[in-house]
Formats: structure tokens, C-alpha cells, sequence
């Protein structure tokens, strides 16, 4: 393989999350050594940012574990969690995504009488423990900054059950483009849920709105319900509006 053809196939390879230099020259049948001098060349032309042990996409940003996730904007994730449990009823069977926000709506539930379907590994301990929880755990491939499960086992198994709403959470969200990922995994997934329920519950704080710093993106329905925190701009709430949310604002 020419070097500019690796190189262009490198690029692809990133934009599908793979960063790890031993990865990257195992998949292309050619030395650490070699890898390490592409992406030392595509560094040089901006089309990569170099990193510890590999690179990334100079357009991506990095993506935080879901310990930083938790401790950022606490409040404002509780208050989100406790607006969007108006809109639970006892006995229905809910899908639970991954991600900072949708762990503390779900620490919210353990009194509640629901099924629950997710992938969302970090809320296992707690509802396990709940009386009225029937519980549902995705397998699949760990996604260990997210602590959750993604991957053709959990979308074949999610294809097997339907829920009356699922609880999602995404890295940004983008009105007309849908939810902001850092990989195709995790939006794969994330259209099974939106596709298995019949209304789609999106909890992302205000500074995710119009964010779209990932590579990724999962189409939203033609209706779905926005629960945010206050500091949404009115530009936003109307940009939104116009592509099928219905806004719920925690704390209003």
C-alpha cells in the first residue's frame, strides 16, 4: 500500500475512533514506526492532532470519561433528572441510554415501578437494588469512557423489545441534524432506541445545544421532547421548535 493511500485510509480510521498507534499498524500490516511517521505527516497538514500513544481527527475533541462528566454542571443535571421524571408514569417500560445526565435521571427511579431497558453500566448497582424495577441489561462491546455497552449484540437485542419512551443523552445536540456523537457505535445504537420507542426524551444541559464537535450524529423524530435547564437561548428554543422539539425547561 503507497503511503498516500495509508494515509487516507488512516484518516478514515480515526474518524472512526480508532487513536491507538499498535491498533492502527496491526489493521494496516505495517510497523508502530511507520504509523507513527503518517501521522507525524498529517499533523504537519492539520488534519490530525497528535495525542499520547496515537492521534485524533484536528476537528474532534477529545472526549471525557464519565467520572469528568458527572462532576461537570451538577445542579443543572439534577434539575434536568428531576423535570424529565414528570413526564414517567408507573408501568411503563423505558429505554435508558448512556451518559452523565440520563445516570442521574435514573438514580431518580428507585421508588418507581417501571421496566427498564439499557446499556447505561454505571446505573446497574443502583437499580438492581430497586423493588419495582424490572430490569433489562444490553450486552455487547464496553465503552469504557462511558461506561456502557454498544455494538451489533445490543442493537440485535434492543430490535427484540419495544418501550414507551426512550431517555437519551448525547454529547451535543443540533436542531435539524439530531444527537452529536464521538463514534459511529454509539449512534448506532442510539437510532435502534429512538427506533424501538414510541417517544423520544432528550436530556442535554444548554450549553450542549448547537454543539457539534463530534463526528457522529443520530437523526431525531419527526416529534420529540427537550428537557434542558433555563440558560437555552431564545434563538435555540426557536431553531429547536421548528425541528419537532417540544421544550420542557427544568426549573420554569
Amino acid at each position: 500500500m503507497r503511503g498516500t493511500e495509508r494515509r487516507a485510509r488512516l484518516l478514515e480510521a480515526l474518524g472512526l475512533g480508532e487513536i491507538d498507534v499498535d491498533d492502527l499498524a496491526h489493521r494496516f500490516g505495517v510497523s508502530a514506526s511507520t504509523v507513527r511517521r503518517d501521522l507525524q505527516h498529517l499533523s504537519g497538514t492539520k488534519a490530525v492532532r497528535r495525542t499520547y500513544g496515537g492521534a485524533i481527527l484536528a476537528g474532534a475533541t477529545p472526549e471525557t470519561t464519565l467520572d469528568q462528566r458527572l462532576a461537570i454542571n451538577g445542579p443543572e443535571k439534577l434539575a434536568i433528572a428531576r423535570a424529565a421524571l414528570a413526564l414517567i408514569a408507573d408501568g411503563e417500560t423505558l429505554i435508558l441510554d448512556a451518559g452523565s445526565t440520563v445516570t442521574a435521571f435514573g438514580r431518580l427511579l428507585l421508588d418507581r415501578r417501571l421496566r427498564i431497558i439499557t446499556n447505561n453500566l454505571a446505573l446497574l448497582p443502583c437499580l438492581a437494588q430497586a423493588p419495582g424495577i424490572d430490569l433489562v441489561v444490553l450486552g455487547g462491546n464496553l465503552r469504557a469512557t462511558s461506561m456502557s455497552t454498544v455494538g451489533p449484540l445490543a442493537i440485535e437485542a434492543l430490535q427484540r423489545m419495544t418501550a414507551d419512551r426512550a431517555v437519551m443523552s448525547a454529547d451535543g445536540v443540533v436542531a435539524g441534524r439530531g444527537l452529536c456523537e464521538a463514534s459511529l457505535d454509539q449512534v448506532a445504537l442510539k437510532s435502534a432506541m429512538i427506533a424501538q420507542s414510541r417517544e423520544t426524551v432528550v436530556l442535554a444541559n444548554a450549553g450542549k445545544l448547537g454543539r457539534a464537535e463530534q463526528m457522529a450524529w443520530a437523526p431525531l423524530p419527526r416529534r420529540w421532547i427537550l428537557v434542558t435547564d433555563a440558560a437555552v437561548p431564545q434563538d435555540q428554543r426557536h431553531g429547536l421548535a421548528e425541528a419537532g422539539a417540544d421544550l420542557v425547561v427544568a426549573g420554569a
